[in-house]
C-alpha cells in the first residue's frame, strides 16, 4: 500500500500562550533603526521560571541565586510574587514550577482544538497497535513535544511533554523539515549537526538526502537516532493558522519491531496524521 504524503495543510486557530506581563517584549526606536529593549524585571522572571523548569526537583532559593545571579533581596521578592500567583510552588525547602503556570501553558494546546483532536486519535492508535504516539511542533532546529498517548507497556523515551531534542536525529524533526524547501532547511540547521547517539546523521548532504525520501513517502523514521534500542515513525500533520508545523510520531522498541508490524505501523501513523489534520 503506497504512502501518501497530507493533501492538505489544514489552517487552525492557534492561540499561542503569552504570560501576562512576562514574556513582553518592548521596542524602542533609534533613529532609523528599531532595537530591542527587554525589561529586566520581565527577564529576571523568565530566568527564574527557566532554572525551575529544568530543575530535577526542588530549588532552594540560594541555587536560584547562583545560578541566575540575582541579589538575595530581589529574588526573595520576585518568588514571593510569583509564588502568591502560583507561578511557582514552594516544596519542602524548595521550589517547582506551580500549577497556573501549567494551566496557562495547556492553553497552547487547547484553544486551538489540537488537544483534543490529537486525543482522539491517538487514543484509537495505541488501542490498536498499543506502542506510544507523540505530538510535537517545529521551533526553529528543534522540535518541541506538545502531547502523549502511553500504550499498557512502558517504553524508553526521552520525550517529556515540554521537552525539546534536535530536529536532525527524531523522526518527528525531520517529517517537520522535510515539510520545508531545503533552503529554509539549511536556513535553520547548525552549521554541525550534533551527535545524539553514535547512529545520528551529522552530515547535512545525508540529512537533505533522507528528507527528499520523506517528500516522496510521507514517512519519517528514525532508529537508535535518539534512544538507544528504540525506533520511531512520523508523518507530517500540517501548518497551523500561526504558522507552528505540526506532526505525530509512534515509538516502540527494535525487539517488538520486524517487516511486517513496520509496514503496518508506518501505514497506520500516516493514516493518523491525515486524520488529525482533518480533524484540526
Amino acid at each position: 500500500m503506497p504512502l501518501r504524503n497530507v493533501d492538505a495543510l489544514m489552517h487552525v486557530s492557534n492561540v499561542v500562550l503569552v504570560f501576562p506581563a512576562c514574556w513582553m517584549i518592548l521596542f524602542a526606536a533609534r533613529g532609523s533603526m528599531s532595537s530591542p529593549y527587554e525589561v529586566p524585571a520581565l527577564r529576571r522572571i523568565h530566568d527564574i521560571l527557566d532554572v525551575l523548569a529544568h530543575a530535577p526537583g526542588p530549588m532552594r532559593a540560594a541555587a536560584i541565586a547562583q545560578v541566575t545571579g540575582l541579589s538575595r533581596s530581589t529574588l526573595y521578592l520576585m518568588l514571593d510574587s510569583l509564588e502568591r500567583r502560583r507561578w511557582i510552588e514552594k516544596r519542602a525547602d524548595g521550589y517547582i514550577v506551580g500549577l497556573t503556570l501549567f494551566e496557562l501553558g495547556s492553553a497552547y494546546v487547547r484553544h486551538d482544538r489540537l488537544q483534543e483532536v490529537f486525543r482522539q486519535e491517538a487514543t484509537v492508535f495505541v488501542a490498536t497497535h498499543n506502542e506510544v504516539v507523540q505530538l510535537a511542533v517545529l521551533d526553529g532546529a528543534e522540535v518541541v513535544y506538545l502531547a502523549r498517548e502511553d500504550p499498557a507497556r512502558p517504553v524508553r523515551l526521552v520525550s517529556d511533554l515540554g521537552s525539546r531534542l534536535p530536529a536532525h536525529c527524531s523522526a518527528l524533526g525531520k517529517a517537520l523539515l522535510a515539510s520545508l524547501p531545503d533552503e529554509e532547511v539549511n536556513a535553520i540547521l547548525p552549521r554541525q549537526l550534533p551527535a545524539v547517539t553514535a547512529n545520528t546523521i551529522t552530515r547535512k548532504q545525508d540529512l537533505l538526502a533522507a528528507l527528499a525520501a520523506i517528500r516522496r513517502s510521507g514517512l519519517a523514521h528514525e532508529r537508535e537516532e535518539v534512544t538507544a534500542g528504540i525506533a520511531c515513525f512520523a508523518a507530517f500533520v500540517g501548518v497551523t493558522a500561526l504558522g507552528k508545523r505540526v506532526a505525530v510520531s509512534a515509538s516502540l522498541p527494535l525487539e517488538r519491531l520486524d517487516a511486517r508490524r513496520e509496514k503496518r505501523l508506518a501505514i497506520a501513523v500516516v493514516e493518523m496524521a491525515q486524520r488529525i489534520a482533518k480533524g484540526l
